[in-house]
């Protein structure tokens, strides 16, 4: 069991690559102290890389709340929706739960940022949250009201991208 410390609430956002990568590796490093992780991917259904290196560590639950296609913003598909509540019910059920120590809601700035969780929810779930749990919150465009009440924030710049340069996305370095 892990050493008991006073959780934080850390974001990750910005134009960038890198946000889902940088949680990953705080998970990865929590686990390396033996605390025990729950990761759920808003908006994503794809078999990225983190998924299939991941499926067996012990002390990590992984959960998927999302398909493997874009999500419109402007008209989300209501399946969409039905995922990303589904999945924000499943997030407060661990959050809440005293079995994690670090809980990872990938993407889910987007979800918010797309109607799809209302920003209200998300941060009456996170005054609830137990002090001893630390929570990561990725995506673009995190709100205004998440930053002030967050511990941490890191914004991820996009300076240069290989898309830009007509190069596909790469298995294994984007997904």
């Amino acid at each position: 069991m892990a050493e008991k410390k006073p959780g934080l609430i850390m974001v990750f956002t910005g134009d960038g690559k890198g946000k889902t990568t940088a949680a990953v590796g705080q998970a990865v490093r929590a686990l390396g102290h033996g605390f025990r992780v729950y990761m759920i991917h808003f908006m994503k259904g794809r078999d990225y890389g983190e998924f299939l290196a991941t499926a067996h560590m012990p002390n990590l639950t992984v959960v998927r709340a999302g398909r493997d296609c874009f999500v419109s913003r402007e008209k989300p598909d209501p399946v969409d929706v039905d995922l990303a509540r589904d999945g924000f019910e499943k997030a407060e059920k661990a959050l809440l739960s005293g079995n994690y120590d670090l809980v990872v809601m990938d993407e889910i700035n987007v979800a918010v940022d797309y109607g799809l969780i209302e920003e209200r929810e998300l941060l009456e779930l996170l005054k609830k949250k137990p002090a001893e749990v630390t929570v990561i919150l990725t995506g673009r465009g995190a709100t205004q009201e998440l930053v002030k009440v967050a511990d941490t924030v890191s914004e991820v710049l996009a300076i240069k991208h290989h898309y830009e340069q007509g190069t596909d996305g790469c298995r294994g370095i984007e997904y």
